[in-house]
């Protein structure tokens, strides 16, 4: 590893935080998917947190682009297209993890968006990712929605899944080589299921209670004595 790997070492992906005050790593697979967590449509709106265009700019550090917050200026037009974009990516996400095709205004939502120039990659001196000039946040979306086509269009577009646990709908993009991801984090839903395993088995792998004896009889031995000796 050089020193520039060493510089880049940060793993990809954001911190989320449940209601109830617990953070765990989340790495969805892809910057698109990435923008699934600010929000989305239908039972999603309640988690909105794009409200204004300075909640966008605020994501662009957590996001794997990791651009500095001031890096894009965004316009209020510009957040309702990020968000637009965002809900139509949330339904064939989701379309696809339920081997679904998804619906063609969606599709139309991407090529849409894709059509106006995107960010331009810059490089530094040191050999390591730079921010690009200052842009606009028509640039941004189109970068996501470029992003969005070519997971969908490419080798992991049936990879796209939804976590395996009942009560969680994070999507992410399996891309380890066996292909067999279940879970959001191992940290939160993966941890649980391990927890929740282990007592099961726990539970049934237990002896059953041991029979409490039951009253002496009024005369003779006690079922529970064990056979006197011959006097013989």
């Amino acid at each position: 590893m050089t020193d520039g790997d060493h510089r880049n070492a940060t793993p990809p992906g954001l911190l989320l935080t449940t209601p109830t005050g617990t953070s765990f790593h989340f790495d969805p697979g892809a910057l698109c998917l990435e923008l699934l967590t600010t929000g989305g449509p239908g039972p999603y709106a309640r988690y909105e947190v794009l409200h204004r265009p300075a909640d966008l700019t605020a994501w662009l550090p957590q996001s794997r682009l990791r651009l500095p917050a001031d890096t894009i200026r965004v316009t209020a037009e510009e957040l309702a297209a990020a968000r637009t974009l965002r809900d139509a990516l949330w339904r064939l996400a989701a379309a696809r993890a339920h081997g679904e095709t998804g619906a063609a205004e969606d599709y139309a939502t991407l090529n849409q968006a894709a059509e106006h120039p995107p960010l331009v990659p810059r490089i530094a001196p040191d050999g390591t990712a730079a921010a690009p000039a200052p842009a606009d946040g028509s640039q941004l979306v189109s970068t996501l929605a470029r992003d969005a086509i070519a997971l969908l269009t490419g080798p992991y577009a049936d990879r796209i899944r939804e976590c395996g646990a009942h009560n969680c709908q994070l999507v992410f993009v399996d891309t380890s080589r066996p292909g067999r991801r279940r879970w959001c984090s191992m940290e939160r839903c993966g941890n649980r299921h391990k927890v929740r395993a282990l007592r099961a088995r726990r539970e049934t792998e237990e002896p059953p209670h041991p029979l409490q004896p039951s009253p002496a009889p009024s005369s003779g031995r006690s079922p529970a004595d064990p056979p006197s000796e011959s006097m013989g």
